[in-house]
């Protein structure tokens, strides 16, 4: 049972079904220590607390989702491919176990990131849109803007479509709903 063995994933891994099963404010140390089969002094070493555990699960697993759908090899031009990503990342989203039950049970963990800064993986999905959105002005699809701007923009946009998923489809169809989205950003864009 030393930390050699136990890899930051196993640990994440067990911190995920523990976040699953009962929420954020539930889980505790000491259950993600018990679910990993390491001692408790293995898992305070790598993470001092459920929050930071927390915090380094949701950049991995978030993370790892948004790279998937980065390298799929979507279609067109630079403009309908962000708009293909940018939907298809908030189905993943908003499908995900962790982030539905983050969303059901810790909603508060989420407001710093709406409220006062954004966190690693706004960072990592604004650089692909200022990519994506740079190469939408050299293809002629995406009107000439700053990308940065631009980019902000489209990340604020579809993240308050995960973030607001339930209120968002009362009394309408979420695919109908991401639909709109998709048009909406298509013709903001061009």
């Amino acid at each position: 049972m030393t930390s050699q063995r136990h890899t930051d994933d196993d640990l994440l891994d067990a911190a995920r079904d523990c976040v699953v099963e009962v929420g954020v404010r539930r889980t505790t140390l000491t259950d993600v220590a018990k679910r990993a089969g390491v001692s408790r002094m293995t898992l305070y070493r790598r993470f001092p607390d459920v929050s930071a555990l927390v915090r380094t699960l949701m950049t991995r697993e978030f993370t790892a989702l948004l790279h998937g759908v980065e390298h799929d090899p979507a279609t067109g031009s630079a403009r309908e491919r962000l708009v293909h990503h940018s939907t298809a990342a908030i189905r993943l989203l908003a499908g995900n176990a962790l982030m539905r039950r983050v969303l059901d049970l810790d909603a508060e963990l989420m407001l710093p990131y709406l409220v006062e800064r954004l966190g690693s993986t706004q960072l990592l999905v604004e650089r692909f849109l200022v990519d994506q959105l740079e190469a939408g002005h050299r293809d002629g699809s995406v009107r000439v803007g700053d990308p940065r701007a631009q980019a902000r923009l489209v990340l604020l946009t579809t993240q308050a479509m995960v973030l607001s998923v339930r209120p968002a489809t009362t009394g309408l169809d979420f695919d109908d709903l991401v639909d709109e989205l998709a048009r909406f950003l298509d013709a903001a864009l061009t």
